[in-house]
């Protein structure tokens, strides 16, 4: 019997459908509010199984995935869930949901390109809760900052937006790498 990649599809499955929305015609906005929504919406289905499956008091993490990924340098592809990851998860199923549901009347420039921003930022977030592997983690990380800098320096308050993004994104980097290269380990199961 072979393993279903649930977490896998959790994570990917917005990219997917961010993918599928930056193909729209930029006239489409109405179709592709609709297309982030139904995407929004099956993912917070998708992430409801996790929350009633999840086996409390056990030890560990739960639905692993494991892969080869770079064994060079002793990273894998590592993906897992606790209580706190799980409940984390729904979270931000949940906020995703409400806010590409709330921004319909707020966008009003670049639909296309603002839907595909949040389900990509949405991928990035559920990667970094999943992932049990410290290259892996810092991976997605990064791939979140991309659509969190579009968001903030495109649709957000007007005037410095972009010039705030970027140094926030700066120090969120320069952050994160020292983090990284103070590790001794690129696995946080201790495996």
């Amino acid at each position: 019997m072979t393993h279903f990649a649930w977490l896998s599809w959790l994570i990917f499955f917005p990219l997917l459908g961010a993918i599928v929305a930056v193909l729209f015609p930029a006239s489409a906005d109405k179709a592709v509010k609709r297309w982030a929504t139904a995407v929004a919406v099956a993912e917070l289905l998708f992430s409801l199984p996790l929350w009633w499956r999840l086996v409390p008091g056990q030890a560990g993490f739960q639905f692993e995935e494991v892969r080869n990924w770079l064994p060079g340098l002793g990273a894998t592809y590592h993906l897992g869930v606790d209580g706190i990851s799980a409940l984390l998860v729904l979270l931000t199923t949940i906020i995703t949901a409400l806010a590409v549901i709330a921004s319909y009347t707020s966008v009003d420039k670049r639909a296309r390109e603002f839907y595909a921003s949040i389900l990509a930022l949405e991928t990035g977030m559920l990667g970094t809760f999943l992932s049990l592997d410290l290259l892996l983690f810092y991976v997605f990380w990064e791939a979140m900052l991309v659509p969190m800098y579009l968001l903030i320096g495109v649709w957000g308050a007007q005037g410095a937006s972009m010039r705030r993004s970027s140094s926030s994104s700066t120090r969120w980097r320069a952050a994160c790498s020292c983090w990284s290269r103070s590790c001794g380990s690129t696995s946080r199961s201790g495996r």
